[in-house]
């Protein structure tokens, strides 16, 4: 029996190339026309006709590594002569073909999809078992002698391949990830170096605070960012144990007993990621857990990357009537209208970043608290905001500091400007004259319009050189009690 309320517009899919030519396929619901070009198989096709959703398309982590665990399976099944060498081979070859970056438009399936992301498990079964079977000679859609779920997914799950392609997929994104943190601390910590010898002053609740070394403000900002790449190298850790092996709900029905430690072996030959064999399969299907935490240290990255992003923008603010402290790279116009307009734009990216983020982690931290009893089926969604975040974290960390962080330049002059102003400068005379005596000073300096040192050396509070001594500006920065250092 065909599936008629399929039938509409099968020949005319949007975006096929070929919108005349398909082929006939049969599952266990009925008949679907597929296109005849396609890689992919008729539950593939029933995926594109069910979840017109977003138009996205798996992200290329996912698509690796669910192409990684089939590699793996058939080298392990060829290993324990459960497979044939000639079919094992064949799908070996398909699995080469894509992860060399061919063939990479047959994976269509939406990222909003069928639970647990059954979907997507068979769209790589379809077109790896398609296009082995084209190596031996065979042709698309016949299935023969390689079959998507006898052979590709032999001794496999949904429910264990896509928990296993979420950790491998974010630990194969751990590298680049860390790369960028990298650059970006040591991009902070180098303009920290530059800029150590610069006195300003510092700002609480945004108001005037005592002074701080420019340099280090951006000192700080390059170990903030070193801490996050500490917490993020952390929390990936747990995601390097595999619940592979598992099957339907963790007891590993259908599965050789060798079969999850030759995984294992297999999958680290090939990536080069360093993965050990689950303790208890069932948990790791049962739960997302790994995977929300690392989520949420991203979230954690993400506030503090923001954070600088936002400082920087405010440093910089002007160039006339802001702070203007710092200068970032002009690397655009920064308006349609106002001619001679620069805006702070990378740190404006990154801002955006930083918040879309924060709602992948929301995603991840609702759907990972989603899962009913042995099986999580909302992980498709999980894989697709942990990757996503993972990879815009890490082009945002990158540009920040080649773009941006790298060629911040500083206003000396401003900076001399506002501390010199600022009436916290009181502060280091409150051991001598008392809290209450130098708060009646910073009121009147500021109702006067006058510096803390201007009306100090008028009211003859202090000689020449005790003043000189106590208001050391560069010496209020380090620790220490005015004037008896």
């Amino acid at each position: 029996m065909t599936d008629s309320w399929l039938q509409t517009d099968t020949n005319m899919i949007e975006g096929d190339d070929h919108v005349s030519e398909t082929r006939l396929e049969r599952d266990p619901l009925g008949e679907l026309p597929v296109p005849a070009w396609a890689l992919w198989g008729i539950q593939t096709e029933r995926a594109r006709h069910n979840f017109p959703i977003s138009g996205l398309k798996p992200l290329a982590a996912f698509v690796d590594a669910m192409v990684w665990i089939k590699r793996s399976a058939a080298l392990t099944h060829r290993e324990t002569g459960r497979l044939e060498p000639e079919l094992a081979d064949a799908i070996v070859a398909a699995a080469d073909e894509v992860l060399a970056g061919q063939h990479r438009d047959q994976f269509v399936v939406d990222p909003y999809q069928a639970g647990a992301g059954t979907s997507h498990n068979m769209n790589v079964n379809e077109v790896l078992a398609n296009r082995a079977n084209e190596i031996l000679g065979g042709k698309r859609g016949e299935y023969a002698p390689v079959h998507p779920n006898d052979h590709v997914n032999m001794a496999q799950s949904t429910n264990d391949t896509i928990p296993t392609a979420i950790r491998l997929g974010a630990l194969s994104l751990l590298p680049p990830l860390l790369d960028a943190m990298d650059r970006l601390a040591q991009a902070l910590l180098e303009r920290g170096r530059a800029f150590d010898g610069l006195v300003k002053v510092g700002r609480t609740h945004l108001q005037d605070a005592t002074p701080i070394r420019l340099g280090q403000e951006f000192t700080a900002y390059g170990r903030t960012v070193e801490r996050s790449r500490v917490r993020v190298l952390a929390a990936a850790e747990p995601l390097r144990e595999l619940g592979i092996g598992g099957s339907a709900v963790g007891t590993g029905l259908n599965v050789e007993p060798e079969y999850p430690a030759l995984m294992v072996a297999q999958l680290t030959e090939l990536t080069g990621i360093e993965v050990r064999e689950g303790s208890d399969l069932v948990q790791l299907m049962q739960s997302m857990g790994d995977a929300a935490a690392f989520s949420g240290v991203l979230r954690s990255y993400a506030l503090d990357l923001g954070k600088i992003a936002n400082d920087l923008r405010l440093l910089s603010s002007g160039p006339r009537t802001g702070l203007a402290e710092i200068r970032l790279p002009a690397v655009q116009p920064g308006s349609s209208i106002m001619p001679g307009k620069v805006n702070p734009v990378v740190a404006e990216m990154v801002n955006m970043v930083c918040y879309q983020v924060i709602g992948n982690d929301a995603t991840v931290a609702a759907a990972s608290g989603a899962g009913q009893l042995e099986l999580n089926v909302m992980m498709p969604v999980i894989a697709h905001n942990l990757f996503f975040a993972m990879e815009i974290l890490t082009s945002a960390s990158r540009v920040f500091g080649d773009r941006c962080v790298a060629g911040i330049e500083a206003d000396e002059a401003q900076l001399a400007y506002w501390l010199e102003r600022s009436p916290a400068i009181v502060t280091a005379l409150a051991p001598r004259i008392g809290y209450a005596e130098a708060a009646k000073l910073a009121k009147e300096a500021v109702e006067q319009n006058v510096t803390v040192r201007e009306l100090v050396r008028a009211k003859g509070i202090l000689s020449a050189e005790e003043l000189a001594s106590m208001l050391d500006l560069r010496a209020m920065t380090d620790p220490g009690v005015p004037g008896e250092r």
